[in-house]
């Protein structure tokens, strides 16, 4: 499973001009499933970007967590990290797990994510999203945990 997590000042999801999902300062984070990844991987991953710490503290060291700062955390789905791009001009996505899987576990991740930590807001599944954020930094990490 890969998340690419992103620190923000805002951040919101609109699908047929509605907001979905919406969070002011926290993490925006498109997640990527993969075939081999299970439950446990959406913990270990929800466990991660809980207390990942990206948020500065009193002397600006990146030593504080979204807990920490009470921030929101925005979850959105996004098939295309999965996508194999080693080679050639296109991408493959024969390394994304299933729609049916993918929307499953991720629809998982956003619930466990929800049992752990509030507020959690989400985008739609398989929907086309448009994305707006404020990047806080440019602060952007690449999270990669193995099932």
């Amino acid at each position: 499973m890969k998340a690419l997590l992103q620190r923000v000042s805002s951040a919101s999801v609109v699908v047929d001009n509605a907001t979905v999902g919406a969070i002011e300062h926290g993490l925006l984070v498109l997640v990527g499933i993969e075939p081999n990844d299970t439950e446990a991987t959406a913990r270990r991953m929800i466990e991660r970007l809980l207390n990942y710490r990206v948020f500065g503290d009193d002397q600006g060291r990146m030593n504080r967590s979204v807990r920490d700062v009470a921030g929101g955390l925005l979850l959105v789905s996004q098939f295309t990290l999965a996508a194999d791009t080693r080679q050639g001009n296109r991408p493959g996505f024969s390394t994304a797990a299933a729609p049916d899987d993918a929307e499953r576990l991720f629809n998982w991740l956003v619930d466990y994510a929800a049992t752990q930590y509030q507020p959690v807001a989400t985008g739609q599944f398989g929907a086309h999203m448009t994305v707006s954020l404020v990047n806080d930094g440019p602060v952007t990490f690449l999270l990669e945990v193995n099932s």
